[in-house]
């Protein structure tokens, strides 16, 4: 590499640090002047050596970042006579052809020759005005003063002359002490405002020194109330609970009012409930696993304060019908965790709680801060462990004897097609006939939908009747897959009498009961009762349009293979039919239809008696009989309307329509401190704004309505005239 690169590479390093140095002391100078004036010697040493070295480490950063490729731009840029080769003397030679090496010697040779200055120049304009204005920073430092003059600090005592000083009355020392509630553990805190942001049920103490000093000096509430301060040698003293959020005002007496007679607002923020979470159950209703001795419960709680205790009520409900019995109990739990967030774990014994067959158990945890004097208490949703339903065994040939009855719940299609997919999951963990029992009790539970839903078809349903001798069927004729189906013209049809009873489809056995008289000749009763069929009637007909009977027909046929595939063992087949259902009953779910009855027209009677006889008492002018409708809200419209005009209205009304309608107002205290700035300075082009803005969201939206048409002008006519004629004009 060149010697003459390296040394204008490094001139140019250095004349970049030195630029970034000289910009970088300027405000270094005037934060230390600063600091001197405020603070002293230590953070004047402090502030100017952190200042100094930072910007020597910036200054050094910068210049580093000047490299060999930037100086060779720079000479080719400068030099004409180097014919932008310069980058030649980046390359070892021994890498260089003939012709390369010749021109690298020539570049070489003018580069020594030539006296180029590679350097940035000094940024002369941006210098001084940088050290300009570091000046004048420094000299405003050291000339402004600390306070202005006659300024009295916040809690400190103003001399006895500034007190005595004649003047427009001033509040020239105030102190607002807020000492939460105990509950809280919130430390008490002193505020240097009248404004303030504290916990519901705080006490509020003020301590004023006003001058002059006034005969009487009292706080003014918004809402009427009126605190008298008392007077404490040079100053006023009052205190009270801040039960709600409210505006007020210092008033005086015997002197001119404050200049400053502004409303100050007091923010109470109140206690919020405890936040319940439920982690275990995750469900309200859940099925006991009959394995499971206990039933886990796990909850989580917060509160802005603390919570206090948490209990659970526990309802059992035994029984059935009119003989339903309830025992409730309640347990205190212990939590876990800090006093503002607790987790509580809990589990139930059932056994000991004398859980059984039928059963439900039913609990609710509540939660309680320790808010004073009465905590907020904060209840979940109920949660209920039930005792898994007895589907019973099948009643092939025994239909007479066993009479089965159906569930309180019918299963849904969306159920079953999940209890299939974790039987699939679940088939390397069990053995042959678990798998097919389970896969049996589904395919159970399919028939039972299916013939839950074949009632809208007016499907003849399975009862315990017996069947007519021509239709009997031993019991030994059943399918060999130990189906209760058979398949006529390739569609299967219900013929198991054990999953619904006799009561869900009375009336559809068509034999002769035993006993039954003996149809007469000739007797068309008893014909059509021995014979016919209450579904070939139009009256007993469904009312389903034959779109809908068709797709619940495809459902119905859909239910049907899954059931032969689930109880045949095999759920993986089944599958595709049971989604198939599922998508027939959300299409038939979705389908609706609307039936009127039709009527007459009933007009009211004619008195013929007063037929042209002009006798017009009785009779109203319905049109003046309308009233126009008079909005809920009329009043926030009439108010904004005025303050938009420029006046000045009475608030009455408004506030009493806020104190009715605090859903609709989020903030009652802004528009009233807006309403207050603005009467006193009805001039104040800002608080008149402030109001308008306060009031806008009150405002209901109007009505959408026809817009008329506007008329045209000469030209417009002259326009639809030649769109209606089709002549130009």
């Amino acid at each position: 590499m060149s010697a003459a690169l390296h040394g204008r590479l490094a001139a140019s390093r250095r004349r970049r640090a030195a630029i970034v140095v000289a910009l970088g002391l300027a405000p270094v100078l005037a934060v230390a002047v600063l600091a001197a004036r405020l603070g002293g010697a230590t953070p004047t040493v402090v502030v100017t050596l952190l200042g100094f070295v930072a910007v020597v480490a910036y200054a050094i950063a910068v210049s580093l970042r000047i490299g060999l490729a930037d100086i060779v731009r720079a000479l080719d840029a400068a030099v004409p006579g180097l014919e932008d080769s310069s980058d030649l003397l980046l390359a070892e030679p021994a890498g260089l052809t003939g012709l390369a090496h010749l021109q690298r010697e020539r570049v070489a040779a003018r580069l020594a020759a030539a006296r180029v200055d590679v350097r940035r120049p000094w940024p002369a304009k941006t210098l001084a005005a940088t050290w300009g204005v570091a000046l004048v920073a420094a000299v405003l430092a050291v000339t402004w003063p600390v306070s202005p003059k006659g300024a009295v600090a916040p809690n400190s005592t103003p001399s006895p002359a500034a007190v005595a000083e004649t003047g427009p009355t001033r509040l020239v020392a105030n102190t607002l002490a807020i000492e939460p509630p105990a509950y809280t553990a919130l430390p008490a805190r002193s505020e240097a405002s009248l404004e303030a942001r504290a916990p519901q049920g705080s006490r509020l103490r003020w301590s004023l020194r006003i001058a002059p000093m006034p005969e009487t000096a009292a706080l003014a509430f918004h809402d009427g109330r009126r605190l008298e301060l008392a007077r404490d040698g040079d100053g006023w003293r009052g205190e009270t609970t801040l039960d709600a959020s409210t505006l007020y005002r210092v008033e005086v007496g015997g002197i001119a009012p404050l200049a400053d007679a502004a409303l100050n607002r007091l923010d109470a923020v109140p206690d919020e409930p405890p936040q319940v979470r439920v982690i275990e159950p995750e469900r309200t209703l859940s099925v006991l696993d009959r394995a499971q001795p206990t039933w886990r419960l796990v909850f989580e709680a917060g509160d802005d304060y603390g919570l206090a205790s948490a209990r659970l009520s526990i309802t059992l409900a035994q029984g059935s019908g009119e003989q339903v019995t309830v025992k409730e109990s309640s347990v205190v739990l212990r939590g876990e965790g800090d006093a503002r967030k607790r987790r509580y774990t809990h589990a139930l014994d059932l056994a000991a709680l004398g859980f059984a067959q039928g059963d439900d158990l039913i609990v609710r945890v509540a939660v309680a801060d320790n808010r004073v004097p009465e905590p907020n208490v904060t209840r979940s949703a109920s949660f209920i462990l039930r005792w898994p339903p007895d589907l019973g065994a099948e009643a092939s040939g025994i239909d007479g004897i066993v009479q089965k009855t159906l569930p309180a719940y019918f299963r849904s299609q969306r159920q079953i097609i999940i209890d299939t997919e974790a039987l699939l999951a679940e088939r390397g963990t069990l053995d042959e006939a678990r798998y097919l029992a389970r896969s049996d009790a589904i395919g159970v539970d399919q028939k039972i939908l299916r013939l839950r839903y074949g009632q809208f078809l007016g499907e003849e349903f399975e009862s315990g009747a017996t069947s007519p001798p021509a239709a009997a069927k031993p019991d030994d004729e059943t399918s060999n897959d130990g189906h209760d189906h058979d398949e006529h013209d390739g569609k299967p049809h219900a013929h198991d009498e054990s999953e619904i009873s006799a009561a869900s489809h009375a009336g559809h056995d068509h034999g002769a009961a035993p006993g039954a008289e003996a149809p007469r000749f000739g007797d068309a009763a008893g014909v059509i009762a021995e014979y016919g069929h209450t579904h070939d009637h139009a009256e007993a007909a469904t009312l389903l349009d034959p779109e809908t009977k068709r797709i619940l027909k495809t459902a119905l046929d859909a239910m049907w293979q899954a059931e032969l595939q689930l109880r045949s063992g095999q759920p993986r087949e089944a599958l595709p039919h049971e989604n198939r259902a599922l998508t027939a009953i959300k299409q038939v779910q979705q389908a609706t239809r609307i039936y009127l009855a039709r009527v007459g027209l009933e007009l009211p009677p004619v008195d013929e008696t007063r037929r042209l006889t002009g006798e017009r008492a009785g009779v109203r002018d319905r049109r003046a009989s309308l009233a126009a409708a008079t909005p809920s809200d009329a009043v926030v419209a009439e108010v904004y309307g005025e303050v938009e005009r420029g006046g000045l209205p009475d608030t009455a009304a408004l506030e009493a329509w806020m104190r009715s309608h605090p859903e609709r107002v989020d903030d009652v205290l802004g528009i009233v401190a807006a309403f207050d700035a603005l009467r006193r300075d009805t001039a104040c082009v800002d608080c008149r704004a402030r109001v308008l803005d306060r009031l806008w969201p009150l405002l209901r939206a109007p009505a959408p309505a026809v817009r008329l048409r506007e008329t045209p002008d000469a030209a417009g006519r002259a326009y639809l005239d030649a769109l209606g004629t089709g002549e130009p004009r």
